[in-house]
């Protein structure tokens, strides 16, 4: 009985037009537009290229100021009025205009490593994702209506006419061939040469001896460079020449069992390496096509360094025992929430090591599956065939399971059949994209969960980030400005009986200063006051509050435990977290 209500509040929103959801579903929930005029807008969408909300307000549905109103309210985040904002026109270099026009949003000021931009979805997760990744900053939201923000993006990128470019131009040109039509055998021979096969091999190797993440090869018109992400922070290492190009991007194909010929689409591979030492490494390859030409992404699987004792992954004690007692429950669900690479995987897997025992059955659909653990029955997503987590979430329930671990939860389907299982008696562990724990509820809520439904299942949730950690070889005492820790939050007591360090460079560290990197957590476990403001419907700053008032630590208060213990820097801290 308890799903009739829930099915009823969906019913409206099925088989509407893809565009419609998020946006459209919380204004259908709100009773502010009607399934029909979503579905006239959708086609307005379609036809005009504007964005949902623009549809809606172009044909009269609903009034501009409503809608940021409504938005700012539904996400937590204010609204802004543009024009009554002084927008330097440096910010506009941090972001391109192709960018802006895509997501709809306008990059407004930057204050230390945090970007503030106006965008007409708070819900478009992808814009957050591809500003991070394009600017290094963390990303801070504000609401503004569509039409404000094209025009002052025009004003502030400006126009180009088209006549004056026509009018400027006064050279001969010559038209230059694609290089599309390569010979796949000339490719697999330039491939396969001993200077190409070698400089691949050093490539590969070289990064394993350097503790990289990931390699990027990447091609321009005119240079081609191979870069390591290290520590969390890319670096040029080599740029070979440009003639050698295709062949090395072609060596990697053959070596990771990818179609050479193909240089129009995306692929995906993956290479196993044994060392001379025994050591086994895997290599989980993207080729995606470029401008000019395929730039190659390898993420090293390195299992001697996958690190499962809980003891050594970050935590303080008491936030350890927490966190070992929730996924020691006979059932709930555990949620570990962050950003791409922040190590969430890790803490899933170090669990599933604690839970792993010959009396459980443990099960985990992956995307990709990372690593190999024994005695864990691990699945690899497909797409392409419709296997999705929701698909083997439903199978894994008929396969009398104890312990299930979801890579992601990405939509309502996968919400709502996992929070089933951990009501029925079985521990969930799985990870969801936000910024920090209490506002992991209210994407929660806005995917459609019931809030009664979320109290119920819930254990714990941890939020997580990497700090890169103060090399051990090098580190020396150093005197940070007090002004500036306190403004960071660290408290009179801590900056005074703090031991500040920082690396000084050396060989073992490649004179950056820092060696590894070290998980700052916020751990919050559901308590009966977050239980009830949850059910209340509190906004995420509420909940955060009640969890603050409950002993939460945030993100910030464990970074700066790490910096006064000399484990990390103070422009870590600054980089990584935000002001709390």
């Amino acid at each position: 009985m308890a799903d009739e209500p829930q099915n009823r509040t969906r019913a409206p929103s099925q088989n509407l037009p893809a565009v419609v959801k998020g946006m459209g579903e919380m204004l259908l929930r709100e009773k502010m537009v009607s399934v029909e005029q979503l579905r006239n807008a959708a086609a307005e969408s379609a036809k005009t290229g504007r964005h949902l909300g623009s549809a809606l307000q172009a044909l009269g549905y609903v009034d501009k100021a409503h809608l940021v109103d409504f938005l700012s309210r539904q996400y937590q985040v204010p609204s802004i009025d543009l024009g009554a904002v002084d927008i330097s026109g440096d910010v506009t270099k941090l972001v391109p205009r192709e960018l802006c026009e895509r997501h709809q949003l306008l990059p407004i000021a930057v204050h230390g490593s945090t970007l503030v931009v106006a965008i007409a979805d708070p819900g478009n997760y992808h814009a957050l994702d591809d500003l991070k990744f394009k600017t290094g900053l963390n990303i801070e939201m504000v609401v503004a209506g569509e039409d404000d923000i094209a025009k002052v993006r025009q004003k502030l990128y400006g126009t180009v006419d088209q006549l004056q470019i026509f009018e400027e131009i006064d050279q001969t040109l010559e038209v230059m061939t694609e290089e599309n039509d390569v010979d796949a055998n000339e490719l697999r021979s330039a491939s396969e040469e001993a200077p190409v096969v070698r400089l691949v091999n050093l490539i590969l190797i070289d990064a394993i001896k350097r503790r990289a993440s990931d390699i990027h090869c990447e091609s321009y018109e005119r240079s081609f460079r191979v870069r390591y992400r290290v520590d969390g922070v890319l670096h040029e290492i080599m740029r070979p020449p440009l003639k050698l190009r295709n062949a090395i991007v072609s060596r990697i194909k053959i070596m990771s069992q990818l179609d050479i010929a193909e240089r129009r689409l995306p692929q995906d591979g993956r290479i196993k390496l044994k060392l001379a030492d025994g050591k086994e490494c895997d290599f989980r390859v993207s080729v995606l096509p470029c401008l000019f030409g395929e730039k190659v992404v390898m993420r090293l699987l390195d299992k001697s360094n996958l690190q499962t004792d809980m003891t050594k992954l970050g935590f303080d004690e008491d936030e350890l025992h927490k966190f070992k007692h929730a996924i020691h429950q006979p059932f709930g669900m555990v949620l570990v929430t962050g950003p791409t690479g922040s190590g969430k995987t890790t803490t899933l897997y170090s669990a599933l090591t604690e839970l792993n025992k010959v009396t459980e059955n443990c099960s985990t659909a992956e995307d990709p599956v990372e690593f190999n653990l024994e005695g864990i029955n691990q699945v690899q997503m497909n797409d392409a065939i419709g296997l999705n987590f929701a698909a083997v979430l439903r199978s894994f329930l008929r396969q009398d399971p104890d312990i299930l671990m979801v890579g992601e939860i990405r939509d309502f389907e996968t919400a709502e059949i996992a929070i089933k299982a951990a009501l029925t008696g079985h521990m969930v562990l799985s990870t969801l994209h936000t910024n920090d724990a209490p506002s992991t509820i209210n994407r929660l809520l806005n995917m459609g969960v019931e809030p009664f439904m979320v109290t119920a299942a819930l254990n714990l949730i941890a939020a997580q980030r990497l700090v890169r950690r103060t090399c051990n070889e090098c580190k020396q005492p150093i005197q940070l400005d007090r002004d500036i820790c306190i403004e960071a939050g660290m408290s009179e007591e801590a900056f005074n009986a703090a031991k500040f360090m920082k690396g000084a460079g050396c060989k073992t560290c490649g004179e950056s200063g820092y060696k590894g990197r070290v998980a700052i957590y916020e751990i919050m476990p559901m308590s009966d006051g977050l239980r009830d403001a949850v059910l209340q419907g509190s906004s995420a700053g509420e909940l955060k509050k009640v969890a603050v008032e409950d002993g939460l630590q945030t993100l910030r208060m464990s970074a700066l435990k790490k910096l006064a213990l000399g484990q990390t820097t103070i422009e870590e801290v600054l980089r990584v977290t935000r002001a709390d």
